[in-house]
């Protein structure tokens, strides 16, 4: 059996945020909401102590690489959902693993 495993890396810019408390404030909605609603993992990877930006990951496993990206997609939407965030890129990144 094949183990899909699809990755989203989303960079971010958060206009409004002039510290890192609010940064926080709009980085932990989007990954607890993901973590929640669609039963990805999800992490802040990237760009920490930068006030004014974020890199947020995700993943996704399935036995289906159809339903692996549906996932993403949908996590996708929900990231872009967010207006106080800019998405400046997104990346995707696929794993097969045999299990």
């Amino acid at each position: 059996m094949t183990a899909h495993v699809l990755t989203l890396t989303v960079d971010l810019r958060i206009g409004e945020a002039r510290s890192l408390k609010e940064k926080r404030a709009v980085v932990t909605p989007i990954l607890d909401g993901s973590r929640r609603r669609y039963l990805v993992a999800a992490s802040e990877t990237g760009r920490q102590e930068a006030h004014g930006q974020a890199e947020l990951s995700f993943a996704a496993v399935s036995a289906s690489a159809g339903h692996t990206a549906e996932v993403i997609d949908t996590v996708e939407r929900f990231v872009w959902s967010f207006p106080e965030v800019e998405v400046l890129d997104v990346r995707r990144h696929w794993l097969e693993v045999d299990a």
